[in-house]
């Protein structure tokens, strides 16, 4: 058998390779940096994973544990209420993404239309700020614009100021989602305008230029060199935000109640509300939050394959 031929530099050196030892010796005051990352991601990563095992155990928050298998995820499967808020996280998160894409997409057109910068600028500015504020504040500003007291409302007050019946908007079924979704379009749609933005800013002004020698108007240039130019990254920002659908916690959390559980509960908050009931059970609580990790993981390795047909490699 003939002997591996030594890799050789540039000018025709040979390689020398330095045994893994020695490079850990050599480079030690890197490694010895690099020692607290590692146990950070560890401790705070990798160590919480190990209470998985509770989704097979009836654990309580007194008595022993008991290994009880699948029978949480029996339960679980034959439970209503966790049909129902598995049906409720896609159709809102799915939703939500699909609406908040959009007007990011027709909000990102008509800024890209604008020719005075100032004003430009300045409207770019209001849009982005409600993504800066926590759902808590966003909770708090619309539950008092949308108050059931007209005294208190500023939609109710008008609305009875004009003679209309007032509406109970947080707390009425059919209004909560709509509401959910415009609150949504108010506070994510001006960051989502950065990465189109960033896309319109690339496309080649020939283009419009030769649009203008053709006699096209302005809205035959938007609809075809605009949205063309668009229509990638629409597809990737989308594939990329499927992998999240599982994740709604916090926006449903700060605005839905007891009135609306049936349009309103999702998967993180079934588990929350199961997880700090009065008697609550954590290893069912686990067994919901493993389930909920594999469906996210699934949908991951999906995007993942999508995103590899779309622009030729993944997420991942």
């Amino acid at each position: 058998m003939s002997r591996r031929q030594p890799r050789m530099t540039s000018s025709g050196q040979p390689i020398r390779h330095t045994p893994l030892g020695t490079k850990m010796w050599n480079y030690r005051g890197y490694y010895l940096m690099f020692v607290p990352v590692v146990l950070f991601v560890i401790i705070m990563h990798y160590w919480p994973m190990l209470g998985v095992r509770f989704a097979f155990y009836n654990y309580r928050a007194f008595g022993a544990k008991t290994f009880i298998g699948l029978e949480h995820f029996r339960t679980m499967f034959g439970e209503k209420g966790f049909w129902t808020a598995f049906k409720n996280t896609l159709e809102l998160s799915i939703w939500k993404l699909l609406i908040t894409t959009l007007t990011a997409v027709v909000a990102s057109v008509f800024l890209n239309e604008m020719n005075q910068m100032f004003a430009k600028k300045t409207l770019q500015t209001v849009i982005y700020l409600p993504h800066f504020m926590s759902w808590a504040v966003v909770a708090g500003i619309f539950s008092m614009i949308l108050s059931p007291n007209a005294a208190n409302g500023m939609v109710n007050g008008m609305l009875q100021d004009m003679g209309l019946k007032t509406q109970m908007f947080l707390q009425d079924k059919t209004l909560w989602r709509p509401i959910f979704y415009i609150i949504n379009i108010w506070k994510e749609t001006g960051w989502g305008t950065i990465i189109f933005l960033a896309t319109l800013s690339g496309v080649n002004p020939e283009l419009y230029e030769a649009a203008d020698i053709d006699g096209a108007t302005r809205m035959q240039k938007i609809w075809y060199v605009t949205v063309p130019a668009l229509a990638n990254t629409i597809v990737v920002v989308l594939i990329l935000n499927l992998a999240k659908v599982m994740n709604l916690f916090e926006s449903v959390f700060v605005l839905y109640n007891s009135a609306v559980m049936d349009v309103s509960d999702v998967i993180s908050t079934f588990i929350y509300a199961k997880a700090f009931a009065a008697n609550p059970n954590y290893g069912y609580s686990t067994a919901v939050g493993l389930f909920k990790s594999l469906v996210g993981g699934a949908l991951v390795l999906i995007c993942n394959a999508l995103s590899k047909k779309v622009r030729g490699r993944g997420i991942i």
